[in-house]
């Protein structure tokens, strides 16, 4: 389930372990291998903080949401189906133990943070509110941000956090993932003193995030047979959403998605339903998801087709496009996706994996970023803006795994097909492997293979 590593290694107490992060950051001006006193992921954390933040004293959290937007970002969320269930299990029984039970989404911003009264009010010190960005890009190594970042569960303790303002608190934080497609949705943390870092801490967080999987995939079942029953019964149903207050409306089990990396054809998911694109309308959606504010059927011209094309043509192709989606939206739950025109824009946003790629490459979650991405923007496409995205992440991608990236998740890129005949990365990687690794004579064979094919 975890890695001890993620842990408190037992060859080392918790005050030893203080001590060794102590003496770290009094190491970080003098250049003297401060890191080699961490433990393993939390030194990988820091290595890529030390990539967002050369001061840890300059590594404060971002205010991203606020008031009505936070509200509004937190009812659309998928993660908020499952608070009732985060609720029951860590949020009460936690109230009497002084702990915060603090749900971020997949970028590290903070949606909810409850629990004890009082150390809600001392945790705001530190701005560990509700809507502030908690990710290693701006605060450094935290659990939240540092379970995002790997993919993993974690506990950080005192003096490992990055940030000195955090070094009187501790957490455990888990990931999400969803159901159905293993992407990272968000995290749940929990955050206090030394309680918070308890071995059973770790065990009751896992747990409560297995029952909060398994909730959204139940609640996912249940709405996808809602959604096939009859005609009367959607009619009914559509009224009564009409007619309900907003505040009462359910909270949306997954967000409307586009998925363009190493596929032909762009797939669309709305309300849980996906449909396969052609490539002509693989490519206006894709524009259009990645312009919200719209585009005039002259631009989309111009980005779509390698050639002149008129803008009958475009508006010929959008008109088949809104059939298509309107047909593919009856009878979901939520809003159809169906563009308007004058300009043409999507009436709501779409996740777009490349673009989460991005996010997360940003962000420096590369394990992540690697993880869900799956090739090239769609391969086949010609369209020059479609061309310039591909280009794009791809570079973006390598640049990440040849500047930053640790042996393992270096090897992960070796393994797409884009990377086979990159002949910098794959020297790379052999300079970064172990010497004693038993993986570096493949790498060695396929250098030699490489040298022979290239000559």
């Amino acid at each position: 389930m975890h890695n001890q590593d993620f842990l408190t290694p037992p060859r080392r107490s918790a005050d030893g372990l203080q001590r060794d992060a102590s003496r770290a950051h009094e190491g970080l001006d003098s250049h003297d291998g401060y890191l080699r006193w961490l433990r393993p992921p939390v030194r990988e954390s820091w290595q890529r903080s030390l990539g967002h933040h050369t001061d840890p004293d300059k590594a404060v959290p971002q205010l991203v949401f606020s008031g009505s937007d936070l509200e509004e970002y937190r009812r659309a969320h998928p993660l908020a189906a499952v608070m009732p269930v985060i609720r029951q299990l860590l949020v009460r029984p936690g109230l009497d133990s002084g702990l915060l039970v603090a749900v971020g989404d997949g970028l590290g911003r903070l949606l909810w943070v409850e629990g004890d009264d009082e150390l809600r009010r001392t945790a705001e010190g530190m701005l560990f509110v509700p809507g502030t960005d908690w990710s290693e890009q701006s605060i450094g190594t935290s659990a939240p941000g540092t379970a995002l970042a790997s993919g993993r569960s974690i506990q950080i303790a005192g003096a490992e956090h990055f940030s000195r303002q955090v070094h009187s608190w501790s957490c455990t934080a888990v990931p999400v993932r969803d159901p159905d497609t293993g992407v990272v949705l968000g995290v749940v943390d929990i955050t206090g003193r030394d309680e918070a870092v308890a071995e059973h801490t770790l065990a009751l967080v896992e747990a409560t995030v297995a029952a909060a999987e398994s909730h959204l995939r139940v609640e996912r079942l249940q709405n996808a047979a809602g959604a096939s029953s009859g005609t009367v019964h959607r009619t009914a149903h559509r009224s009564a959403l009409r007619s309900a207050p907003r505040s009462a409306a359910r909270p949306a089990l997954r967000q409307d998605s586009l998925q363009i990396l190493g596929r032909d054809l762009a797939v669309v998911n709305v309300g849980g339903r996906a449909a396969s694109l052609s490539i002509r309308h693989s490519e206006l959606l894709t524009l259009l998801a990645l312009h919200p504010e719209g585009l005039s059927a002259d631009q989309l011209s111009v980005m779509v087709y390698p050639e002149s094309a008129s803008v009958s043509t475009v508006r010929a192709e959008m008109l088949r496009l809104r059939n298509l989606l309107g047909k593919h939206s009856d009878g979901v739950p939520g809003p159809a996706l169906v563009p308007q025109s004058r300009p043409y824009r999507l009436p709501h946003g779409l996740v777009i994996d490349a673009r989460q790629v991005l996010g997360y490459l940003e962000r420096g979650a590369y394990r992540l970023a690697l993880g869900l991405y799956r090739g090239p923007v769609l391969p086949r496409s010609q369209a020059p803006a479609i061309t310039a995205l591909r280009s794009e992440v791809s570079t973006v991608l390598r640049e990440a795994m040849l500047s930053d990236a640790g042996p393992e998740t270096l090897l992960g890129y070796l393994s797409l097909e884009e990377a086979r005949h990159d002949v910098e990365a794959w020297s790379l990687a052999l300079r970064l492997m172990p010497l004693r690794s038993p993986r570096r004579a493949a790498v060695v064979a396929h250098l030699e293979r490489l040298e022979h094919e290239l000559g």
